[in-house]
């Protein structure tokens, strides 16, 4: 097994992508989704879940299952990101690494959860200041033989160039995501999407 995961920057695409690996075959438990919901942006999306402000709350159904890993989105906090509307492992992973890290202890949190599953750690750090910054993750546990299949429906999602916006990230002085950094504010967020929008 493996892990291949890709931020967008419009949460729509990302869902796209969730459904259309689900119709790819990929189970829901496989999958994950975590999303930036400053200013609870996203909050309706998520059914049935506890919400709580501090860092591994509920998740509710986190899971999904056969009706679909979307109908499973939870509302939870994640350090240094603020809060956000998650389903799958990862989200279960990430909730469980926060409520049990102790402050200076081992990694903990949405870092935690990527690099136990394969990611490597200077990904994870891209892909958890991606969120902090408003953008959406979706994770999938696959098979090494699928890569190039899930890799191209997530290309064609209108994911985020890994390589080209981790480039924008540094040239910056950007260097790893901070867990114990200040959350981007919804106007902070709504800021770096315009930009982004006009280098398109």
């Amino acid at each position: 097994m493996r892990t291949v995961s890709a931020l967008f920057d419009d949460y729509e695409d990302a869902r796209t992508a969730v459904s259309e690996l689900e119709t790819a075959g990929i189970p829901s438990d496989d999958i994950s989704i975590v999303a930036n919901n400053a200013g609870e942006r996203y909050s309706d999306e998520a059914s049935g879940a506890a919400s709580g402000a501090g860092a591994g709350a509920g998740l509710g159904a986190a899971g999904g299952g056969a009706v679909g890993l979307l109908t499973g989105l939870g509302l939870m906090a994640i350090p240094g990101v603020g809060p956000v509307v998650a389903a799958g492992w990862l989200a279960s992973t990430a909730a469980g690494a926060a409520a049990g890290a102790v402050a200076g202890g081992a990694a903990g949190g949405i870092i935690g959860a990527l690099t136990d599953s394969g990611v490597a750690e200077e990904e994870a750090h891209f892909y958890a200041e991606g969120i902090r910054r408003g953008g959406t993750l979706v994770s999938a546990r696959i098979d090494d033989s699928r890569a190039p299949q899930v890799l191209a429906i997530l290309q064609k999602s209108n994911w985020i160039d890994p390589t080209a916006r981790r480039r924008t990230y540094t040239e910056e002085g950007w260097t790893r995501f901070d867990d114990a950094g200040a959350p981007y504010t919804e106007d902070q967020i709504e800021l770096e999407r315009e930009r982004y929008r006009t280098m398109r």
